[in-house]
């Protein structure tokens, strides 16, 4: 059965009241229906009828998803098509400003999550939600699946002493929402004064799987091709604060990693040995054509998920640093700050979300 959008049927579930009003719209190129329409073609249908399409705004990797990396930043534009500002909230502003919302009375936000703390689109939901309320402008949702289901959590909650871009409010790594599930949640512990309207979907249980809701994957950002990429993204984003590659430059980021330093035989044996649930590590030798490694042969291991349901991505990237932590201690790197527009703390400490996390079971771990 195909999980149905409100896309599917838009001038019956958007709000009545806000009907007439100069609307902005906040999207990226993962913003589509079941027929691969983009969200931005549904508004132009409905504009001056049911609101007066006023400007547009983009996430991380840009509103077209052009722009590869983090901290990567891009400009805005005037649509010369449809004579409305482009605004980045990926540039020199990450929260909509008064400029930017000068011409706008209500905000539509239809952005597609993969369900890990760390991928930014949902701190510009936050962001958005946060310049709305103090404006008194409605927000609404066009809610989507969580592509690694709605129903299981993974890793340490946030502490709030290290929240940065990749995590402003208590939420675990794995957070086992939506994204108007997380709306709600922002709206009750953090902006209750923010007038919040959902569009939901229908025919959605939240155990299932994206593969399993009959919409078509459309990446979210230039590093998350596949389903496949998103189901092992929680644990082994991680390595982005390490001098280890996550596989960017290749065909599976994220799904394979490694570095010219490390025995990929050696590494595989090891954690093949610890049995974890639902996973199989295959040796695995790439060469990057960008980023960490680049031009060098990287030893080390393609990630096969062969039981999703018992498959834990962050405790599986734990081990795995554990093992490299302590078996290179020479070659093996944590990056150093700037990571996400923190300057200070090390990337590895913001993305955990914790000052002790680190130290408590990796660094100071046996293996």
């Amino acid at each position: 059965m195909t999980v149905k959008l409100a896309l599917n049927h838009f001038s019956e579930q958007f709000p009545k009241h806000l009907r007439g009003k100069r609307l902005g719209a906040v999207m990226h190129p993962a913003s589509v229906d079941t027929s691969f329409n983009h969200s931005l073609k549904t508004l132009l249908s409905h504009n001056h009828s049911l609101f007066h399409l006023s400007a547009l705004f983009g996430p991380q990797h840009g509103i077209l998803g052009h722009t590869q990396d983090n901290m990567i930043e891009w400009e805005g534009y005037i649509d010369q098509k449809l004579q409305v500002p482009v605004y980045s909230l990926y540039g020199e502003h990450r929260e909509p400003t008064d400029k930017m919302l000068s011409n706008v009375e209500v905000l539509y936000v239809d952005l597609q999550d993969i369900g890990a703390r760390y991928y930014t689109f949902i701190w510009t939901l936050y962001l958005c939600m946060k310049a709305c309320e103090t404006r008194s402008i409605p927000v609404v949702v066009l809610d989507r699946p969580n592509p690694i289901t709605a129903s299981k959590q993974e890793g340490p909650v946030l502490d709030l002493d290290f929240k940065s871009f990749v995590g402003l409010h208590s939420i675990p790594v794995r957070h086992g929402k939506t994204i108007a599930d997380l709306a709600r949640q922002f709206r009750a512990e953090c902006f209750p004064n923010v007038e919040l309207h959902i569009l939901e979907m229908e025919g959605y249980k939240k155990e299932y799987w994206f593969d399993q809701t009959g919409l078509p994957w459309v990446m979210p950002s230039p590093n998350m091709p596949t389903l496949d990429t998103a189901i092992v993204y929680p644990g082994m984003c991680l390595f982005e604060a390490t001098n280890v590659s996550e596989g960017r430059g290749t065909t599976r980021p994220f799904e394979i990693f490694g570095a010219p330093f490390i025995d990929a035989e050696e590494m595989c044996q090891y954690l093949n040995g610890l049995a974890l649930p639902g996973v199989y590590f295959r040796e695995n030798y790439f060469q990057p054509t960008f980023h960490k490694g680049a031009g060098e042969i990287c030893g080390g291991a393609q990630i096969h998920v062969l039981d999703r349901d018992a498959f834990e991505s962050f405790n599986m990237a734990i081990e795995i640093l554990k093992f490299l932590y302590h078996r290179y201690p020479d070659q093996f790197k944590w990056k150093e700050a700037p990571y996400e527009y923190e300057y200070e703390k090390l990337p590895i400490d913001i993305l955990l979300g914790s000052g002790t996390f680190r130290k408590e079971f990796i660094e100071n771990a046996r293996i």
